[in-house]
């Protein structure tokens, strides 16, 4: 497809690509929002000048301060939206109405475009479960049941906030090294963890699983994540339950919802599951996706510098595979609901996904580019997640999910 409206080569945001958001305009009004290139498409004028039909019922959809509203109506609505934008972008001079209907991404605010219902944190990467399993159970690095199963937990959705949220060191009870007691502190060892959510768009009901050759029926898209973990907090209080406040005080979203159908392209072969899993975890086809991952830590007046690059394709457990055991039970899910993967680490030292991996517990610390080093994230520090996949010069990207660390409640 082209377009009349000049789009960056390099942009995240192509015709292709057309992901929802939630942004606040210059004037202060909230509307759903399409970024594309520079620009985002304010879906309410959009709706109001007629670009979708029926004017009344799609202004007040479009008028919403989240996306819950519109993403219950499925996916094949959300596919008439993008394919009714992909047409009116692609033709051959700008319509005379465009930009009335055209905001400068750059000064509008993007929101956090759900009102997230329930959370769920799996643990899918082979390679960060061995990599943590290794520092703490070096005789035992992968527990007998991570292979067949993908392990999860429920988190907490209040405390999920959007890109350029400051986040605030927390407290807790930390057990100090050689020590018999614990005490209270603010965490010595903050840390991130790169992770893909996907939101819930069709919900289930009570007691009926989802299938998972329907799984992508429920699936409305995928968010960059960032788990931010108090490592120390956790190690102390994560037996025998699991996390609990070494991981709820903060988690960071991507404020772009990327769609399945825009991510069709990058479908790709996930690792081989040995042994083979039970039948309703058993996948056909391309279930993975060829999606880019990069973090960068920023320290107060210092330069960005990349930490981490590593890919999606490297989870072992699949996002359908993911929602069918969620759901074996009988667990209902609601449009609004996040998943989010856990730490996406690749096979090699510089494609781990979290400061525990790439700084190994503490033992090698990473070289900033400013000269300073970094074992855990400091006071002032800035990371930054991107992520975008590509295939020749077709690109679609996720933008950014940022964080500043600020120093812990007195």
């Amino acid at each position: 497809m082209t377009t009349w409206l000049p789009i960056p080569a390099d942009s995240d945001f192509s015709v292709y690509n057309l992901p929802f958001g939630v942004v606040r305009t210059p004037s202060g009004r909230i509307t759903a929002g399409v970024p594309i290139g520079d620009r985002v498409i304010d879906l309410t004028l959009a709706a109001d000048k007629g670009l979708f039909g029926a004017r009344r019922p799609h202004v007040r959809l479009f008028e919403q301060p989240t996306l819950n509203d519109f993403i219950a109506l499925g996916n094949d609505f959300a596919r008439r939206i993008r394919r009714r934008l992909q047409q009116w972008l692609s033709q051959e001079k700008p319509p005379k109405n465009a930009e009335d209907i055209l905001l400068q991404r750059a000064e509008v605010r993007p929101l956090l475009p759900l009102r997230i219902g329930d959370y769920t944190d799996f643990y899918s990467s082979i390679e960060h479960a061995t990599n943590v399993g290794k520092m703490f159970r070096p005789d035992n690095p992968l527990l007998p049941n991570w292979r067949w199963l993908p392990v999860g937990y429920h988190g907490r959705s209040s405390s999920i906030v959007v890109d350029g949220t400051p986040i605030r060191r927390p407290n807790g009870q930390i057990l100090p090294k050689g020590a018999e007691a614990p005490v209270f502190s603010a965490t010595q060892q903050l840390d991130f963890e790169l992770e893909m959510a996907f939101v819930i768009g069709r919900e289930s009901a009570l007691g009926q699983p989802i299938p998972i050759e329907q799984a992508h029926e429920h699936i409305f898209g995928l968010m960059l994540f960032n788990d931010w973990s108090a490592r120390d907090i956790q190690r102390w209080e994560y037996v025998p339950l699991g996390p609990f406040l070494g991981k709820n005080f903060a988690s960071s979203v991507s404020p772009w919802i990327v769609t399945l159908e825009a991510l069709k392209p990058f479908r790709t072969r996930g690792p081989v599951q040995k042994p083979q899993p039970l039948p309703y975890l058993h996948c056909r086809g391309w279930q993975h996706y060829d999606i880019h991952l990069e973090v960068s830590i920023r320290p107060p007046d210092g330069p960005e510098t990349v930490v981490c690059r590593t890919n999606t394709r490297y989870l072992y457990w699949s996002m359908a595979q993911q929602l069918a055991h969620h759901t074996v039970n009988g667990c209902n899910v609601r449009p609004g609901d996040l998943m989010a993967s856990g730490t996406i680490s690749g096979p090699t030292p510089d494609s781990f996904g979290s400061l525990l991996e790439l700084a190994w517990g503490g033992q090698k610390p990473i070289a900033l580019a400013d000269g300073s080093t970094r074992t855990f994230l400091l006071d002032g520090d800035t990371v930054t997640m991107r992520a975008y996949a590509q295939k020749g010069s077709l690109r679609v990207g996720f933008g950014q999910v940022s964080g500043t660390i600020m120093a812990a409640e007195a």
